[in-house]
């Protein structure tokens, strides 16, 4: 396939949050949900969205991103996103060097995070919780 016509699609989860990124060449843009990175807020999210991109310097600056992503929360979502420009830009560059430097700053990034909120249970306001006995 030649490279002006290759196009990458990638997944990422977090907790109930899904997000997918279409990685294509360009001049570096990326957009979340149609909305551009810079305007994306809360900062901190942001931010979280941005460790992959400058991890690799460069090598994203030839590509353009456009992720879409929903359920979850704010920070779920930006992890979601994360995780999916992350493993496509691993995919994309077909490069073990990429996959050992995003491994190395956080495994979470290509591999997920298993954790989910517990459900919950009768007997109490919530998953743990339980009311306290006054007697003994």
């Amino acid at each position: 396939m030649s490279e002006k016509r290759r196009v990458v699609l990638a997944t990422g989860k977090r907790k109930t949050a899904i997000a997918t990124a279409v990685i294509k060449p360009g001049k570096g843009r990326v957009t979340i949900n149609e909305f551009p990175l810079e305007s994306y807020e809360p900062e901190f999210a942001r931010t979280k969205i941005h460790e992959p991109l400058w991890l690799l310097g460069d090598r994203s600056k030839s590509v353009d991103i456009a992720v879409s992503v929903n359920g979850g929360g704010t920070m779920g979502q930006a992890e979601a996103a994360r995780a999916a420009i992350a493993k496509g830009l691993t995919e994309w560059s077909r490069s073990a060097e990429v996959r050992r430097t995003l491994t190395r700053y956080d495994r979470s990034m290509l591999a997920g995070d298993p954790r989910r909120s517990e459900p919950k249970k009768f007997g109490g306001p919530g998953a743990r919780t339980r009311k306290q006995k006054s007697y003994r």
